[in-house]
């Protein structure tokens, strides 16, 4: 029996409020983290993600109050970002109720909280947020991959929402992410993050080929194909949107409708 594909929505969260934008800017209010969440659990999400864009220290509580009333009334796992910087930040949000923490700037200045938040609670628990960028300069020793026009390029790990290089090679970080105990890539290119126009097929199937481990693809849904081209050309085993679904175009409904119309396994 084929393994059921996942879609995920994805609540970006400011001030206790889930806001939506391009690159974090241009914000729109979405609504109450707690009531959409809600809204995709009756939907027949598989998995919800919190993601705090603004973890300074000072809205740690916040985010912690709210994973406990989403933890309450979800009966879906619960996967919160954002201003994890050592285990204890772990610890305080799986204690709150969340099945997952993801990391990105964190994980890459310090690897090993990889190896720690692995060792210390599994790595079903631990995800590894990427965000990448494509980089058309000498690879140097990087991953080259062939873009649909014949070009090629390497993809760059950036940091700070796309904004800050960080000349890491996109693939090796992924495939040691995985050495180091990542249970699961949350893969977001920054070519097509709020561009509408799809996921970046080329990088999400690269880096499915090259690790062991669940990729979520992430950026740039529009249209319901997008979805089935990140499962099938992507070769992802989730495909994680926002926009699409808080200002209602789409239900999950919707989309796993039409995916096993297309002979995607998905759980209905």
């Amino acid at each position: 029996m084929a393994l059921t594909r996942r879609i995920i929505p994805c609540l970006d969260l400011k001030d206790g409020r889930v806001v939506k934008g391009t690159h974090f800017e241009g914000l729109r209010d979405a609504g109450d983290p707690v009531e959409l969440a809600a809204r995709y659990n009756e939907q027949g999400a598989d998995e919800v993600v919190f993601l705090d864009i603004t973890a300074s220290k000072e809205k740690r509580k916040t985010i912690i109050d709210l994973i406990s009333r989403a933890a309450d009334q979800l009966f879906l796992p619960l996967t919160v970002g954002g201003g994890i910087s050592r285990t204890e930040d772990i610890t305080a949000i799986l204690r709150a109720g969340a099945d997952k923490v993801s990391m990105n700037t964190a994980a890459v200045h310090n690897p090993t909280i990889i190896s720690e938040g692995a060792a210390a609670f599994g790595t079903q628990c631990i995800v590894l947020a990427m965000d990448v960028r494509r980089n058309f300069e000498d690879p140097d020793g990087r991953t080259e991959i062939r873009l649909a026009d014949g070009s090629t390029c390497w993809y760059e790990v950036v940091t700070h929402g796309g904004s800050r290089p960080t000349g890491i090679d996109a693939i090796q970080w992924a495939q040691e992410a995985e050495e180091r105990g990542a249970g699961e890539i949350l893969l977001t290119s920054m070519e097509t993050d709020g561009t509408r126009e799809g996921f970046d097929v080329p990088i999400t199937e690269a880096i499915a080929s090259a690790t062991h481990i669940p990729v979520v693809a992430s950026g740039g849904v529009g249209t319901l194909e997008h979805f089935y081209d990140g499962f099938v050309l992507g070769k992802a085993d989730a495909c994680l949107a926002a926009s699409v679904f808080h200002f209602g175009e789409f239900t999950i409904r919707d989309v796993k409708e039409y995916l096993a119309g297309r002979g995607v396994p998905v759980r209905l």
